[in-house]
């Protein structure tokens, strides 16, 4: 299925049949991709008495409850809501799914003991207006990222001045393959998550920040569709399932 689409005043040509999935699956298995100190998943049968919600237990259909921390258990996406004393919502603020984006490869440069996304270190892959979402792939790319526990692993970070850039050229949707775009322990400053969104100065509501995304090592840094899927819970963020389309020539 291939189609046409008119995309930032663009004509952009795309095989719809073969998406590119960039979200981390959600198990309740140990190998699942944990961080700020929780254990993994929880999936479980419901269970009245000796009644147990599982077909293989004797019901007529698996009915399970499942427990876990959007932020902590995989892919998902936030709003401002995560960082503001105001109620905002993700389903709230997250209105359209569809955007131009530019996946860029990027090493973080050593600050002391910690490794960090630097401003000149994104210009070079970066300029102003060439899309709507950013797609940051932190290299090394290990298939680990699929099954990392990093909670006490102080990640890579963006520096609030990388944020402070992205904004200004017009990004919207920032993606990235760590659990938090700010380092893990910074005594709650959340400097480029402030930053980003410009809070709570002139607060950008319709922009958003996905977290725990894994590109594969065969997609190729540049210019894709982004459609961004989300579950519409009424919360600061939801698990999210971000979806790349490469832009035929």
């Amino acid at each position: 299925m291939k189609a046409t689409i008119l995309l930032d005043q663009k004509e952009i040509h795309v095989n719809l049949n073969e998406p590119i999935d960039i979200s981390l699956r959600l198990s309740a298995e140990e190998n699942n991709p944990t961080a700020w100190y929780l254990d993994a998943p929880k999936i479980q049968p419901v269970q009245d008495g000796d009644w147990i919600a599982k077909v293989s237990e004797g019901a007529s259909v698996n009915f399970n409850n499942i427990a876990f921390n959007p932020h902590a258990h995989g892919t998902h996406t936030e709003c401002v809501g995560h960082i503001s004393k105001e109620f905002y919502s993700i389903n709230d603020c997250l209105q359209q799914f569809f955007f131009s984006a530019k996946v860029v490869s990027l090493t973080p440069e050593a600050r002391g003991e910690d490794l960090v996304f630097s401003k000149k270190q994104i210009e070079k892959h970066f300029r102003k207006g060439e899309a709507k979402a950013i797609v940051i792939r932190n290299l090394p790319n290990s298939e680990k990222k699929r099954s990392m526990h990093y909670s006490h692993t102080n990640w890579p970070y963006l520096l609030e001045e990388a944020a402070l850039y992205l904004r200004a050229c017009g990004v919207e949707h920032l993606l990235i393959d760590l659990p938090s775009v700010d380092k893990e322990k910074d005594d709650g400053k959340l400097l480029a998550h402030h930053a980003f969104w410009d809070y709570p100065n002139n607060t950008r509501l319709k922009a958003t920040i996905t977290e725990m995304i894994y590109v594969p090592p065969t997609v190729e840094d540049g210019n894709y569709l982004l459609n961004l899927q989300i579950a519409s819970f009424h919360n600061d963020a939801s698990p999210s399932k971000p979806v790349l389309y490469k832009i035929e020539s």
